[in-house]
């Protein structure tokens, strides 16, 4: 496996919000309209920026009120890093668009 997707696949890891521009506006369109979000993992040497596709059934907004700008947004997705299928998981603290997140690798994928 893929060194870096083995290393965020092992414990939590600090994240924050990425993307051109991060901000709650754009987390919560990307989150909500656009099912497509950036994670970016922080603790990697430069950071790892990661788009991520919503997955809205496994993804949890209840504790997240985006409109004052507090509390936890869980957010799940996949994406293909490094040639490996894999599973973002995310909880997002509103107030400072950051928070800790993993990895769950799901299966190789050879080019």
């Amino acid at each position: 496996m893929d060194d870096l997707v083995e290393r965020l696949s092992q414990g939590e890891h600090p994240v924050t919000v990425g993307g051109p521009q991060p901000s709650l506006e754009e987390f919560k369109k990307r989150v909500g309209d656009m099912g497509y979000v950036f994670i970016k993992f922080t603790g990697t040497r430069g950071g790892t920026d990661l788009g991520v596709r919503v997955d809205k059934q496994a993804t949890d907004l209840r504790n997240a009120h985006f409109e004052q700008g507090n509390g936890v947004a869980h957010i799940e997705g996949t994406l293909t890093l490094n040639y490996v299928k894999v599973r973002c998981v995310a909880d997002i603290n509103l107030a400072t668009l950051d928070g800790n997140g993993h990895l769950v690798a799901l299966e190789e994928v050879h080019p």
